[in-house]
């Protein structure tokens, strides 16, 4: 029962788009398009790598269906009640139960934040997925728009490319990129994350000297 049939995939996606459609997004980062794109990452990874996708599938739909702010004192728990929920709505579901301890551990693994190892090749198929959403040019979109909603400057008005100081992203949005995004490359598991994450790096760096160049 490792492969779904494709009218398995969509039936059951029809159920978890229609539930993560309800959820109130904490911030522009993590709307339903946010999640549709990890989806649509985990799919792609999880068939290159031979992924359970009866694992990969539920784990990517439901990630963020607990959703705590970035400046939540919660934050390194969302991904554990999430986890959490995602179990409970499974069971209403129906899903198969054998699938449901490799989904818990896969969103509990997926955040950043949490710290947590990825144990399973789902859990580093949708880690990766999610950590994907951060690179290249969707990226750079999301840093703005997020930091833009805290009311954050673009820049900082010394050294806003931090070749002097500590970036510091409660500061200025393009410290993001300093702080973690130009980190993330090296920090995928799967091969084909990796490839796909350093043409995003690239891109990243691109943009960042061009906004150099026409700012300073």
């Amino acid at each position: 029962m490792s492969n779904m049939s494709t009218v398995q995939v969509e039936q059951w996606e029809n159920t978890f788009e229609s539930h993560v459609q309800s959820i109130d997004a904490v911030d522009a980062g993590h709307d339903i398009n946010h999640i549709k794109r990890v989806v649509k990452s985990a799919k792609n990874f999880c068939h290159t790598e031979q992924a359970n996708m009866w694992v990969v599938l539920p784990a990517a739909w439901l990630h963020d269906c607990v959703q705590v702010a970035k400046d939540s004192p919660q934050r390194s728990q969302a991904s554990l009640l999430a986890a959490d929920q995602a179990l409970i709505l499974l069971t209403q579901w129906q899903y198969p139960q054998q699938h449901l301890p490799n989904i818990h551990h896969a969103i509990v693994a997926h955040s950043f934040s949490a710290n947590v190892t990825c144990e399973s090749l789902e859990a580093k198929v949708v880690q990766d997925a999610d950590r994907m959403d951060a690179l290249g040019a969707i990226g750079i979109c999301r840093t703005l728009l997020v930091g833009a909603g805290f009311g954050n400057a673009l820049t900082f008005h010394e050294d806003p490319f931090c070749y002097d100081r500590k970036p510091d992203d409660k500061a200025a949005i393009i410290d993001h990129f300093y702080t973690k995004l130009l980190k993330l490359k090296d920090s995928f598991q799967t091969q084909s994350a990796l490839e796909e994450a350093a043409k995003r790096d690239q891109f990243m760096r691109q943009f960042l000297q061009q906004l150099e160049q026409e700012m300073i």
